[in-house]
């Protein structure tokens, strides 16, 4: 198998996991950061702390701002249902765009079974939204704009720098979900404005079940903790601290910071060679942004070609026809047709996603594959071209 799916999740890195290791057996670091008394509550808690920095490094902050959780699903919960519950009634409105991940989208809804006003903003038809729309959708009671930065099944990039600079002109919170940008594309929450942003390990080669949520300190953001217990991080998300899965996702942090100019580079020029050989089909339509899109996700459709035929011929390739969060039900995605995409196209769509462990040959390999199932399915079913899908 040859796997192009990094956006649902990535292998963990073996200098990850040896790291993580050394907070786990009998003979390691494996005490409780809670417990000051003994030298092995000591060391953990040095780690966690150290690890603190590492997260923060990438993105340009204090390490006091940042929050562990289990991973975006709940740094996203805690960010908008902690504002929204300490700043009510006076403030009582959310915006939002309609292509968010189900971790924002699915908060927002309950959110609003507690009489919370939503705005979910229609994207443009690159995926992007632009400040015209926002300052449209502004209200006396508005307390949160939350935006994906790479969308997760596009890799649309949204243009945070400007909506920061707008939120903070209006003195109006921003959460950004940083879970496909983090470690891929540079985050700068000071240069960025951003109040509170979501990150997670699997999607950066960590890790499941660890995340963290960055808190703005300058200006202050309060947050009324989901977790109750015995008062960790702040009291803003309580439970013992999992040392070794914190240790693991600062690792990723500091080698994708370390790596992040290069890597990209790399990647780019992978997709490219991607895309120069299945084009070379015809009728072959990129959904998203080719001038603001990450490298690393290439979600296409193939006119006449059904995805799920498509992927039985690409039996040895895992790919996805959408998110992985959503890809149990039959429904079609949700963010494509929030662009207005045809259903022909949205039912043709593929996700493609490369990252660390992806090479050239594998490249080769799977855009030869494409060309040859797309070609044998346009044979057994002829398809009308047309100048529009």
């Amino acid at each position: 198998m040859i796997y192009l799916d990094y956006a649902a999740t990535t292998p963990v890195d073996p200098r990850v996991a040896e790291r993580m290791w050394a907070y786990l057996g009998s003979e390691q670091d494996f005490g409780n950061p809670g417990s000051s008394s003994h030298v092995y509550g000591l060391r953990a808690k040095h780690a966690v702390e150290q690890a603190r920095e590492q997260v923060a490094a990438l993105l340009n902050t204090d390490p006091r701002a940042i929050i562990w959780t289990s991973g975006a699903t709940e740094s996203n919960n805690l960010a908008l249902k902690g504002v929204l519950h300490t700043l009510r009634p006076q403030k009582n409105h959310i915006i939002t765009c309609q292509t968010e991940h189900k971790a924002v989208l699915d908060t927002c809804a309950a959110l609003q079974r507690e009489s919370v006003r939503v705005t979910y903003l229609a994207p443009q038809a690159d995926g992007r939204i632009n400040l015209s729309q926002l300052e449209a959708a502004l209200a006396d009671d508005t307390a949160l704009v939350s935006l994906m930065h790479v969308n997760n099944e596009t890799g649309v990039i949204q243009d945070i720098a400007a909506v920061g600079a707008w939120t903070r002109s209006h003195g109006i919170l921003l959460h950004v979900d940083a879970a496909q940008s983090a470690g891929k594309v540079p985050i700068d929450v000071q240069a960025m404005s951003i109040d509170l942003l979501s990150i997670c390990g699997h999607k950066i080669y960590g890790p499941k079940g660890i995340g963290a949520l960055y808190v703005g300190r300058k200006p202050r953001v309060r947050l009324t903790p989901l977790i109750h217990g015995g008062g960790q991080e702040r009291g803003l998300r309580a439970g013992t601290l999992a040392t070794h899965q914190i240790v693991g996702l600062a690792e990723c942090c500091a080698l994708a910071q370390a790596d992040m100019a290069t890597e990209q580079a790399r990647i780019k020029a992978l997709r490219e060679q991607f895309l120069s050989t299945v084009q070379k089909l015809g009728q072959v339509f990129l959904n998203g942004s080719d001038s603001y899109g990450a490298a690393n996700i290439i979600n296409l459709s193939f006119a006449g070609i059904d995805a799920e035929a498509l992927l039985m011929e690409l039996d040895d390739i895992a790919v996805s026809t959408g998110s992985a969060c959503t890809s149990a039900t039959a429904e079609p995605s949700h963010v494509l047709r929030a662009m207005a995409l045809s259903a022909e196209r949205i039912h043709g769509s593929i996700r493609f996603s490369l990252g660390r462990f992806t090479t050239q040959q594998d490249i080769d390999y799977v855009a030869q594959r494409v060309v040859t199932g797309v070609a044998r399915l346009r044979a057994l079913s002829p398809y009308i071209e047309l100048a529009e899908y």
